[in-house]
C-alpha cells in the first residue's frame, strides 16, 4: 500500500495533518451514512461541557454509520491476531475543540471481544460487543446488529442499502463535506480530555438507496428518539486510514 500516496493528499483536511508517525491502519468497507438533524439542545446536555456543538446552519446532526472494518494492523506489524477484521456499528455527532472539529461517539459496536476490550481499555471509548452480520448481494448491502450487553432497551439496527449514483467528492461548503471528512474524535475519561486524529483520502461518497427496517441503537446509545425525519444518506465502497496516538488535552 503506498501510505505516501495517502499523506501527499491533504487539500481536503479541515486543518493540517498531525505531527509525528501514525502508528496504526483500517480500511473501512461498505460504510453506510445515515444522519438525521436534531435541535442542539436535545444533544448539547449529552456532551461533555469541555467540547462545544459543532453545527451545520445552526443545526446539530447525528450519524449512524455501520461498516466493515478489516486489514487492522499496527505500523511494521501484522494484522492483530484474532481482531483485524469484524462489522462495526458507530453513533456519533460533531464537536469542537478550540475551533478543531470532530467525532464525539454515543457507542461503537463491534463483533470483536478483543477490539471492544481494548479500544475501550486503551482509547477510552464506549465500544459494545454485538452480534453482527454483514453480506453483499448483487451490490446490496445487508447489515445486522444486536447489541449482547445486558440493557433495559434493545440496540438493534437492521439495514438493507445499495449506492444508486457514481462516486462523487463534496464540496468543501457542502453538508456532504461537513458529515463525512472527520479527521479527530474527541473522548473523555475520569475529567481527562483525549484525542485521536486519524487521516485517509477524500472520501468517495455516493447517493444511497436504504431501508432502515430497526434501529434502536441510537435511543440505547443516546438517550433519545430520533425524529421522524427521512435521513441524509451516503455510502462509501472502501477508505483505508491512519490513525496517530492517543493525546491527551490539558483543560
Amino acid at each position: 500500500m503506498d501510505f505516501k500516496h495517502i499523506l501527499n493528499q491533504t487539500g481536503h483536511r479541515p486543518f493540517p495533518l498531525p505531527a509525528g508517525p501514525w502508528i496504526a491502519t483500517q480500511r473501512w468497507n461498505h460504510l453506510l451514512y445515515a444522519h438525521w438533524p436534531v435541535p442542539v439542545s436535545v444533544l448539547r446536555e449529552k456532551i461533555p461541557s469541555c467540547l462545544e456543538m459543532d453545527t451545520y446552519d445552526n443545526q446539530a446532526w447525528i450519524g449512524v454509520i455501520p461498516f466493515y472494518l478489516n486489514e487492522f494492523r499496527p505500523r511494521y506489524l501484522p494484522p492483530f491476531p484474532f481482531a483485524h477484521a469484524f462489522p462495526e456499528l458507530n453513533v456519533r455527532t460533531y464537536v469542537k475543540y478550540k475551533g478543531i472539529p470532530g467525532i464525539y461517539f454515543f457507542s461503537l459496536d463491534a463483533a470483536s471481544h478483543l477490539a471492544v476490550k481494548g479500544a475501550r481499555s486503551f482509547f477510552h471509548l464506549p465500544y459494545r460487543f454485538a452480534k453482527m452480520n454483514i453480506e453483499v448481494a448483487d451490490g446490496r448491502v445487508h447489515y445486522l446488529s444486536r447489541r449482547q450487553e445486558i440493557a433495559k432497551t434493545k440496540a438493534d439496527f437492521l439495514a438493507h442499502y445499495k449506492p444508486a449514483a457514481p462516486p462523487f467528492h463534496s464540496n468543501k461548503e457542502s453538508l456532504d463535506y461537513w458529515l463525512a471528512e472527520r479527521y479527530r474524535f474527541y473522548t473523555v475519561n475520569k475529567n481527562k480530555l483525549y484525542y485521536v486524529d486519524i487521516h485517509h483520502e477524500p472520501w468517495p461518497l455516493q447517493q444511497t438507496e436504504a431501508e432502515i427496517r430497526v434501529n434502536s441503537v441510537v435511543t440505547a446509545s443516546a438517550g433519545f428518539e430520533l425524529p421522524d425525519l427521512q435521513p441524509v444518506l451516503h455510502y462509501s465502497k472502501t477508505q483505508k486510514v491512519l490513525f496517530w496516538p492517543l493525546r491527551q488535552v490539558d483543560l
